[in-house]
């Protein structure tokens, strides 16, 4: 290298970067010195931060099953994710109706069928459905807002949001409804197997859930990755402008985008009714999805994959070690407090682009 030539300076680590390291550093400490005995055992500090790891190692069964309903939470954290990430990469925007789109989906597949409509057949207008809602998005909404701030477009979808709601509850009620599963053909029933001294119980809906909302991701990937709608999705993702000077219609795109999105709430909303049940109230679990798009990155399908794992995995492990310890409820807070922590040494997120804007 010439002299001339520009050296990157050395990496160093931010203040935030030294205060991770000094609180890694400070929890190992205390790790050691419970483990040595000079931490008596019952101590605050053994408490908060040693014997959560020793029920671990005590009980490994335990630790997988609390694992394996985090994973499979965190897949279908990830397919709600996936659904903002879709819309954002395509015209820029937050969709806030994702969550209300996984409940207006799941509520019109059940309504269908309480009106006389065989399952199978009302999965299909269910999806029906969800083309016309992206049509109608697309006509009312997008179209003319187009070439609008940002921030116009995002309240937009707080309209849409409400919208919905009235429309759901008009057409189908407000009472909860128990999700058509059997007609569906989803499994019922558990899998007992056992291993490191006992036994970890799959549910046989939740293995299906993850092996259906897997499936979807990958076909997802591969189908904006592979072929030329995914590929003019991704000129459009890079500049509105480019993308209809080579002939890409971005009203067509947009429609894409949405019904995609619809039917990922669809399959969203029958996996996670399916579990609990169907109401307004399965919204605030699309919430979720914040703190993972956060973790993995607004615009990238794989980190929304990586996220929800991350955040399904690690408010399943906090709720059964840390939460008797604070009364339980963590589960309802971790994960915002993890985007959080986050937020503080990488604000785009793990798989996110970093944009420098030089003023």
């Amino acid at each position: 290298m010439s002299a001339t030539e520009a050296r990157e300076p050395p990496m160093r680590l931010t203040a935030t970067g030294w205060t991770l390291v000094a609180l890694a550093a400070a929890v190992a400490l205390l790790v050691v010195a419970s483990l040595s005995g000079l931490i008596a055992k019952g101590h605050p500090l053994d408490t908060l931060f040693v014997d959560p790891f020793r029920q671990m190692v005590d009980a490994p069964d335990l630790l997988v099953q609390t694992i394996w309903e985090g994973l499979v939470s965190g897949v279908l954290y990830a397919l709600i994710a996936l659904g903002f990430v879709l819309i954002f990469k395509a015209s820029g925007v937050f969709n806030f109706a994702q969550g209300i789109m996984v409940v207006f989906a799941a509520l019109t597949l059940v309504g269908l069928h309480e009106m006389g409509v065989p399952a199978l057949l009302a999965l299909v207008l269910a999806v029906g459905v969800m083309f016309v809602l992206a049509v109608g998005v697309e006509r009312f909404v997008l179209r003319p807002l187009v070439n609008q701030p940002d921030i116009i477009l995002f309240m937009a979808t707080f309209g849409i949001t409400y919208v919905l709601i009235g429309l759901g509850e008009l057409v189908f009620g407000g009472n909860p409804k128990q999700m058509i599963d059997e007609q569906l053909f989803l499994p019922k029933g558990a899998i007992e197997l056992k291993m490191l001294g006992g036994f970890v119980s799959l549910q046989k809906i939740d293995i299906a859930a993850a092996v259906i909302a897997a499936a979807m991701i990958a076909a997802l990937a591969f189908f904006f990755q592979h072929t030329r709608i995914g590929r003019a999705l991704r000129a459009v993702a890079d500049s509105h402008k480019a993308a209809l000077s080579v002939g890409i219609s971005l009203n067509q795109i947009w429609v894409i985008v949405w019904f995609t999105a619809g039917v990922v709430a669809l399959v969203t909303g029958i996996m996670w009714g399916a579990r609990s049940d169907v109401s307004f109230a399965l919204s605030t679990i699309a919430l979720k999805a914040l703190p993972v798009l956060i973790l993995g990155g607004f615009t990238s399908v794989p980190g929304a994959i990586v996220g929800g794992l991350i955040i399904g995995v690690g408010e399943k492990i906090g709720e059964f070690y840390w939460g008797p310890l604070v009364g339980g409820g963590i589960e309802s807070w971790l994960a915002y407090f993890i985007a959080l922590a986050f937020l503080l040494f990488r604000p785009q997120g793990l798989f996110g682009e970093k944009i420098i804007e030089r003023i």
